[in-house]
């Protein structure tokens, strides 16, 4: 009775304080212990009997492994000498899944799936990686040093099958000139001796080289890299991949001042977009001819074909005549089940194809079996990257894929003998992740068909047709499937629910049953907002979706805030726990004080498929703007909010958005907070940016339209910059050239504020306090 009288008590306390509001102190203290820490990382036992997590309900300096032995549903704390004695979670399987083989440690092991018995394979100083098991199953290929060796599962001996050796192979010192040539023959047929003694040595290196058992080709790289080098499953050929560097290509220094020297130290950062890029290309070894061979990309259909945007710069524009092929890249080979058929991903540099191709290994030939082609750029759920994709075997000679190619993020088939490809999955809905069930009879999927802000696992026959759902909770359920495909293991969150871990059998219908309780008293005792997800209909007619948080019709005040989520193609409009939790709790701050919140999934953001990822195409700040703005209209028409006290805030490219809001659309925004923000794309990374507006040295128009820099002079509200220091994403000068812009434009209403010690996302409590209340007394004061 003592204990329930005094939680009653504590209960009160809490509430009590709750009821004076929201504070940034508050909300932006040690996050850990604030909210507590939510499972992540979940994995099974190969037996599918125990489910283990990172968890840190202790709160101690760093998460710890937790397990789940079933049928028990406690959570047990794993031992640092029974974590360090788990298998790798990565690893490649046998055919039916009977042995796994992985790295860890450097080291190489063998598991057996039925015992669950683990052979350590190495033991050596030197680190072997990237194992797998050769066709007959009866070796495991591993690397080691830049080369292939193979262990023979039956004996253990080792054998080295490639030789790649970094540099140029050295030449016979032969004589410099005509000179020296005359006077070395001279002086063999002058002493006999020197004939003799050259003759013997001439003749025993010839037996020692006789008596060498049979090595592996000597195959030079010569001053280039060696890439992804893979032996094919009967142990013929060898793949691999020589990348060349540039030599030229500069790297940007960020400066640290706050250091343990006391000195200013360069921090190394990285290249900007448009700077020289490595070459790549692919050979073949055939150990068997003891040859070595290019694979051959000139017949590639559509490799010498130009960009539709060169026609708006007439001395570029080369649409029009002959020319020479775009660089590729060109992935590890992907050999069917039976070692049968190679399958490589290539992708073209500027990211505007992706072609899916059969290759001959006996002749380096690529024969085309997709090709996914956009003027603006490949991306979207599974094919991202330029890695291999999503990609696999049903059987011996059909490949399942994903493609947007009709819009949307969709799976595949293709049978790589008849050519017939299949569609499995249709609608305006993405395929977030899919796996292939062990018997190759059904996929697995994640989709938001439901809606865009869900997420549901869903299993589905290999030839398409019918999707089973088997996830029934809304929000988002993140499922990590057992390995007997018996059970799943959720992650699952709602808007004003952080993460929890819930275990449910794979059956429709089926109840998920929560697994572990994360959240301390001191945050639940606050009733966190369940912002609603609404869509309205942008200028060009499209639907855009966001997040709408409303104060009490009591205390609105007719003020409005617009959130601006970062990393472009991000979604947060959605109906689970935001990656933003500390924006998501101000924004619960700013309810309490009377604002109307908005939080856009403008165009670009993820989830919405191809037409909404590319939309800000050689355009940034075009229709992303466009939408924040459409949403600051229906505030004013549909929410009540006075068009005169509305706000604007965000980081990184949610900071770039801001400011162009800012500077481009004065009228609409009155205070914007540009947090991190890009000022200059031309000074951003290539890997992101040419993407979006090409390169600037090919595509100067799309970079002036897309930089806040330009349009600085259009400035009227009040703007504040926030920006850490040591910041080495999107780098500090970025803001203190605007700042420079701003000065010599005179414009007075803006200030910056910098943190010294901090990188692109903020890790001190204390920078985090500084610069959201720097935010809110910029709204405070100015949306009056």
């Amino acid at each position: 009775m003592k204990k329930i009288i005094l939680l009653l008590i504590t209960i009160f306390h809490l509430q009590t304080a709750y009821s004076q509001g929201l504070t940034v102190e508050k909300i932006m203290q040690d996050q850990s212990k604030w909210i507590g820490t939510s499972p992540s990382n979940p994995f099974w036992s190969e037996d599918s009997k125990t489910i283990y997590f990172s968890w840190n309900p202790d709160k101690n300096k760093g998460d710890s492994l937790y397990k789940i032995v079933l049928p028990e549903k406690t959570p047990i704390k794993v031992t640092p000498k029974e974590r360090r004695a788990l298998p790798a979670q990565s690893g490649e399987y046998n055919r039916n899944f009977s042995m796994k083989v992985y790295e860890k440690q450097g080291e190489i092991f063998l598991m057996y799936a039925k015992t669950l018995i683990i052979k350590q394979l190495t033991n050596t100083i030197e680190r072997e990686s990237n194992p797998y098991f050769s066709g007959d199953e009866t070796k495991i290929i591993y690397s080691k040093g830049g080369n292939l060796f193979s262990l023979n599962l039956e004996d253990g001996a080792v054998s080295q099958i490639s030789n790649f050796i970094a540099g140029a192979k050295k030449t016979e010192a032969k004589p410099a000139n005509e000179q020296e040539k005359w006077l070395k023959a001279d002086q063999l047929d002058m002493f006999e001796v020197l004939k003799e003694r050259k003759d013997k040595k001439d003749e025993a290196e010839k037996i020692a080289k006789a008596d060498l058992p049979k090595r592996p080709k000597e195959i030079y790289t010569e001053d280039k890299s060696l890439e992804l080098p893979r032996i094919s499953p009967d142990l013929r050929y060898i793949t691999y991949r020589l990348s060349t560097q540039p030599k030229n290509a500069k790297s940007a220094i960020v400066p640290s001042y706050v250091t343990e020297s006391g000195f200013t130290e360069d921090l190394p950062a990285r290249t900007k977009v448009g700077a020289p890029l490595p070459i790549y290309e692919n050979f073949i070894y055939d150990t068997k001819k003891d040859t070595v061979y290019q694979v051959i990309t000139k017949e590639i259909v559509g490799i010498t074909e130009q960009p539709e945007f060169l026609k708006d710069y007439a001395k570029k524009d080369t649409t029009k005549k002959k020319a020479l092929p775009r660089k590729i890249t060109i992935s590890s080979p992907n050999w069917s089940i039976n070692g049968t058929y190679a399958v490589v991903t290539v992708r073209s540099i500027d990211n505007k194809d992706r072609w899916i191709m059969l290759l001959d290994p006996a002749t380096g030939k690529l024969k085309n079996l997709d090709r996914q082609h956009d003027e603006a750029w490949i991306g979207g759920p599974g094919v991202s990257g330029f890695g291999g994709g999503n990609i696999g075997w049903v059987n011996d000679q059909t490949l399942y894929f994903q493609s947007e190619a009709d819009g949307y993020s969709h799976l595949y088939t293709i049978n790589v003998l008849t050519n017939e490809k299949k569609q499995l999955t249709k609608g305006k809905f993405e395929v977030q992740q899919a796996q292939l069930s062990k018997d190759k009879q059904s996929f697995y999927l994640i989709t938001n068909e439901v809606h865009p802000g869900e997420q549901h696992f869903y299993k589905m026959s290999v030839d398409g047709g019918e999707r089973t759902k088997l996830t029934s909770m809304i929000g988002a359920n993140d499922v990590t499937l057992s390995p007997d495909e018996s059970k799943l293991a959720i992650r699952y969150s709602y808007i004003n629910k952080p993460w929890e871990l819930f275990l449910q059998e794979n059956t429709p219908n089926a109840k998920a049953e929560q697994l572990t309780s994360s959240l301390t008293d001191e945050f639940k005792a606050y009733p966190w907002k369940d912002a609603k997800v609404i869509s309205f209909t942008a200028r060009d007619g499209v639907e855009i979706f966001a997040r709408i948080y409303e104060p009490t019709a009591k205390i609105k005040n007719k003020k409005a805030v617009v959130f601006v989520h970062g990393a472009g193609y991000l979604q947060n409009a959605h109906k689970w726990w935001s990656q933003y939790s500390r924006e998501y709790m101000f924004h619960n701050l700013l309810v309490d004080k009377g604002y109307t919140v908005l939080d856009i999934d403008y165009r670009a953001s993820a989830g919405y498929g191809r037409d909404c990822r590319t939309g800000i195409y050689r355009f940034m700040g075009g229709k992303d703007l466009e939408d924040n703005v459409d949403g600051a209209k229906l505030l004013v028409s549909k929410y009540g909010i006075d068009p005169k006290k509305i706000g604007v805030y965000g980081g990184s490219y949610g900071g770039f958005i801001t400011l162009m809001a800012m500077f481009t659309t004065p009228d609409v925004f009155a205070a914007g907070a540009a947090l991190r923000p890009v000022t200059d794309w031309a000074a951003y990374n290539h890997g992101y940016t040419a993407n979006i507006l090409n390169e600037p040295q090919t595509d100067s128009l799309a970079y002036r339209k897309s930089s806040p820099i330009y349009h600085a002079a259009g400035l009227k509200g009040h703007l504040l910059i926030c920006h850490g220091g040591v910041d080495v994403n999107v780098h500090i000068q970025d803001s203190y050239r605007l700042a420079q812009r701003l000065i010599e434009l005179k414009k007075e209403n803006w200030e910056m504020a910098t943190y010294p010690m901090e990188d692109h996302g903020f890790v001190e409590p204390t920078s985090w306090m500084d610069e959201y209340k720097r935010i809110l007394k910029l709204f405070e004061e100015r949306l009056k």
